[in-house]
């Protein structure tokens, strides 16, 4: 169909003039312009030719939605959205009116985008938690990890039922087993509930807090978002190489906070006896067992052990 700028601006030519009464008529006669009409027979066609734009552009647009080209090369005038009319009587005059209406593609990409607005990251590869989640594919990855993989899942459905309760999860298992990326599956379908999620690679957590230290405000803004969010995961914990300030006034200030309120989730090499070493241990006092304790009792009592067992996955494909 010719553009109707193109018609309109050829008005003064007599041969195009006709061009454009049949491009009204055939217009008028397109099967949804008629099928609108007979769904609202009050809108006579006398109405319908003085909104000849608008039905150009509500035709043409479901032209390019039944051949839809993608989200990205969306060709309408309002990427992601198409006009739908509606007819509505106002002050006694039945008239036609659009409205932008988003595609389903639109719908699904700011779903999308509102599940991730709920998830923050610190030094985790944003890929991960980005890069979509197949079920059959987690499970399906290597038979060991079934049993893990299956508390996961019954974790999602509990609080999908039940809501959130003050336990997490402790999910230790070898290298490169799927412990950060479970994790970030557990945010995302947590996060499509309506949970928001945090996720600390804590060696690089802890190298940042030694920059960041003298920062109070950004220092504050970091911890609080960690101490207030749902879920929060510490990812890669007994990697880092701890110093008694980050340890006793940092860690253990969340976790002090989070303990009875919300749960707190981990991945970790170690497990639990192998952690409260770790946490006992700094780079300046040397072994504290007494602080490693302190933590763990911050620690052990609100989460599930699960034990992740598989094959190395690192340099295979995700999972």
């Amino acid at each position: 169909m010719e553009s109707m700028g193109e018609v309109l601006r050829s008005m003064n030519n007599p041969a195009l003039r006709q061009r454009s009464r049949d491009l009204e008529q055939t217009l008028l006669n397109h099967p949804l312009v008629k099928e609108l009409q007979a769904e609202h027979p009050e809108l006579d066609e006398s109405r319908l030719r003085l909104h000849l734009s608008r039905l150009y552009q509500y035709v043409e647009e479901d032209r390019h939605c039944k051949n839809c080209p993608g989200l990205a090369n969306c060709p309408n005038d309002f990427q992601g959205h198409y006009s739908k009319l509606t007819v509505e009587t106002v002050n006694g005059v039945t008239d036609l009116y659009e409205r932008k209406t988003p595609c389903k593609l639109k719908i699904a990409q700011d779903n999308q985008d509102n599940i991730r607005k709920r998830i923050r990251s610190f030094y985790v590869d944003e890929r991960v938690l980005n890069g979509g989640y197949d079920e059959m594919d987690i499970m399906g990855k290597d038979p060991r990890r079934a049993s893990a993989v299956n508390k996961i899942f019954d974790y999602i459905a509990a609080v999908r039922a039940e809501g959130l309760t003050s336990r997490g999860i402790y999910l230790q298992g070898s290298f490169g087993t799927g412990k950060t990326f479970l994790m970030c599956y557990l945010l995302h379908e947590l996060a499509i509930s309506g949970y928001s999620g945090v996720i600390v690679y804590m060696p690089d957590f802890i190298e940042e807090l030694k920059l960041i230290m003298m920062d109070n405000q950004k220092l504050k803004e970091m911890v609080d978002t960690m101490k207030n969010c749902d879920l929060l995961i510490f990812d890669d914990i007994g990697a880092e190489n701890l110093n008694p300030w980050a340890r006793d006034h940092v860690l253990g200030a969340i976790l002090n906070y989070r303990m009875n309120r919300k749960p707190t989730f981990y991945t970790s090499n170690y497990p639990l006896d192998g952690l409260e070493k770790h946490l006992s241990i700094t780079s300046k006092d040397g072994e504290e067992a007494y602080k490693g304790q302190r933590l763990m009792d911050r620690i052990a009592p609100f989460v599930e052990v699960i034990p992740l067992h598989g094959e190395n996955q690192r340099g295979r494909a995700r999972g």
